[in-house]
């Protein structure tokens, strides 16, 4: 089985350096984990204005309100097939500063959108249309784009005014060894929200069938696309 990135990427695919394919390039069946574990150089926010959104989205693991630097944190990658038989890669970002902070992740691929859906946070509330490209680095870059908003019998488009577009850059630097990631979260009138840029290395984990974590998994998974 191809990963979903492979899925999606298709020949552009065989574009990406060869360390950033491998870390794309897993599925379930290979029964494998990519751990990455580093340092943010720096972790940003907005002004104080956006605030209240950070300090919103933090109680769901959705971005958070702290500026720092030199922060440890870890980035676990899961690939597993979820409830409703889709192909899932998890992307549970931990960050050591003051408080321990998370920003959890969830991947599918949806082939009746088109493309990489992402479910934000704890319970998947958010679901955010992801477009992926190579960049001249050999790196993957996800874009966000339409973002929707789930809860029981609620279901509604998320009006770009109170969301934010976030930029997503991840390629192998072969001077210092090591993968690099950069993110930037905006808002088209309120401007920058969030965001981080660091390195780290990456060890692989042999994972067997049904034994993801459980403090990787949502507490709440969203079957709606």
């Amino acid at each position: 089985m191809s990963s979903i990135y492979q899925q999606v990427l298709g020949a552009e695919f065989a574009r990406l350096h060869p360390m950033v394919q491998r870390r794309f390039g897993f599925s379930s069946n290979d029964r494998v984990a990519s751990i990455g574990r580093g340092v943010m150089d720096e972790i940003w926010h907005g002004p104080w204005y956006t605030l209240p959104f950070l300090y919103l989205g933090s109680s769901r693991r959705i971005m958070f309100p702290d500026r720092a630097r030199q922060v440890p944190f870890t980035l676990e990658n899961y690939a597993y097939v979820d409830p409703f038989g889709r192909e899932t890669v998890s992307w549970i970002r931990t960050f050591q500063t003051r408080r321990r902070r998370r920003f959890d992740a969830y991947m599918v691929h949806s082939p009746r959108r088109g493309c990489i859906v992402d479910y934000l946070g704890t319970h998947q509330h958010l679901a955010v249309d992801i477009a992926l490209s190579v960049d001249e680095r050999g790196g993957l870059r996800l874009r966000s784009g339409a973002q929707r908003f789930y809860e029981g019998v609620v279901a509604f488009r998320f009006p770009s005014a109170f969301s934010g577009t976030a930029d997503v850059c991840e390629w192998y630097d072969e001077a210092i060894r090591k993968y690099r990631i950069e993110v930037s979260v905006q808002n088209a009138k309120w401007g920058s929200i969030f965001g981080y840029r660091g390195s780290f290395d990456v060890e692989w984990l042999t994972v067997a069938p049904g034994k993801v974590p459980d403090d990787v998994m949502p507490c709440r998974e969203e079957c709606r696309e």
